[in-house]
């Protein structure tokens, strides 16, 4: 595997402010990550008065934030290590939810080597590459809330 360089490392503290400036709905609803690596990452979100849905639990759009967060990250820390200017967005999604979110949910994605490879394959081809990712919502107890798949798409400017 082919370590990423520390200064391409990008920090949860770097990361989380990045949220506060550029997806503010996220940072307000408390979606924090937390750890990130080359092989995954793990955000995190309390249930909290301002992230609830009707049903005493957490809004669904506020799960998707976490998760896509999670998923994310992994995609921007591979694309930082390239000198190419590369663009990245979902395409598409989906959802399942099998238990009611409350408490603290940690979403965890450990794709970042599946992306590794899109990105370089894209780099190599100059053709647009999709991948899809997942990320897995646990609560305290350890027990699955949601899961979340995205197909991400990348690819890199002329």
């Amino acid at each position: 595997m082919n370590n990423l360089r520390q200064k391409d490392m990008l920090s949860p503290s770097k990361i989380n402010w990045f949220t506060f400036f550029k997806l503010p709905a996220s940072w307000w609803s408390g979606v924090r990550l937390k750890k990130i690596n080359e092989e995954a990452c793990e955000t995190s979100v309390k249930f909290r008065w301002i992230n609830q849905n009707p049903f005493n639990s957490m809004y669904f759009a506020v799960q998707m934030m976490a998760a896509e967060l999670s998923t994310g990250a992994l995609v921007m820390i591979y694309i930082r290590s390239h000198k190419q200017s590369i663009s990245m967005l979902v395409a598409r999604n989906k959802a399942e939810f099998t238990k009611k979110a409350t408490g603290r949910i940690t979403f965890t994605c450990l794709d970042g080597i599946k992306i590794k490879k899109a990105i370089e394959k894209a780099l190599e081809t100059k053709e647009p590459q999709t991948c899809w990712m997942q990320a897995k919502g646990l609560n305290e107890k350890g027990e699955m809330v949601s899961t979340m798949d995205f197909e991400w798409t990348i690819k890199v400017k002329s």
